[in-house]
């Protein structure tokens, strides 16, 4: 009696797994395209700032671009590029970049760039700086990333990249030098590399898989 009972406990759990499997499918397949929806407006609204300004007519995550690891772009991995167009003509492009030399961490970056390689927006997605003090590169903080929109690598020219503290021409933050320092030397980096690359940026195939080569 006792092994009968021990299979029929055995079947009641087996049971009892496959119904909540089949729940949490159902589940998924009635959220996945209410998720998935929500994950994309979430997306277009923070590209959205480094846009401000620009005449484009195509979606904003329409086109994008994986440049492959290694390249000479901010960060240890691949870097995502969004590109917008009027027509044909390319308007911005848009990097996914990581400063890695933040104070406390990786400073994860949105740097728009425009076809004529400046600075359309600089807008922090991700970072780990301390409140109060490095965290004054957030746009909901201060209006600190608002001095790089329209600058490029003739204004300033290369030596007035970096932070006042050091001899440029950029602000840094009250009581914090490490974290501005990261975020120009990656906003340099980006414009330095956007002006070797921009045919090729623009050129690529949009498919989110074939990226610039070196």
């Amino acid at each position: 009696m006792a092994e009968v009972s021990l299979v029929r406990s055995g079947f009641t759990l087996a049971a009892i797994a496959a119904v909540c499997t089949a729940l949490v499918a159902l589940t998924w397949q009635a959220t996945y395209e209410r998720i998935a929806a929500n994950e994309q407006v979430w997306l277009e609204q923070s590209l959205q700032p480094a846009l401000s300004g620009l005449v484009f007519d195509s979606g904003v995550t329409d086109s994008m671009l994986t440049i492959p690891a290694p390249n000479d772009l901010p960060g240890s991995g691949d870097t995502i590029v969004y590109r917008v167009y009027s027509g044909d003509r390319p308007v911005a492009a848009l990097f996914v970049v990581s400063a890695r030399d933040g104070y406390a961490g990786a400073i994860r970056l949105l740097i728009g760039v425009d076809a004529d390689a400046a600075v359309t927006g600089v807008h922090v997605l991700e970072h780990r700086e301390t409140p109060g003090l490095g965290d004054g590169i957030e746009t909901s903080k201060s209006s600190w990333a608002a001095q790089f929109k329209g600058r490029s690598l003739r204004d300033p020219v290369a030596a007035g990249w970096t932070i006042k503290r050091d001899g440029g021409e950029f602000d840094q933050l009250t009581g914090a030098s490490v974290t501005p320092r990261a975020v120009v030397k990656a906003i340099r980096d980006t414009l330095v590399y956007f002006e070797a690359n921009s045919a090729a940026v623009f050129a690529a195939t949009a498919d989110g898989q074939e990226g610039v080569s070196e």
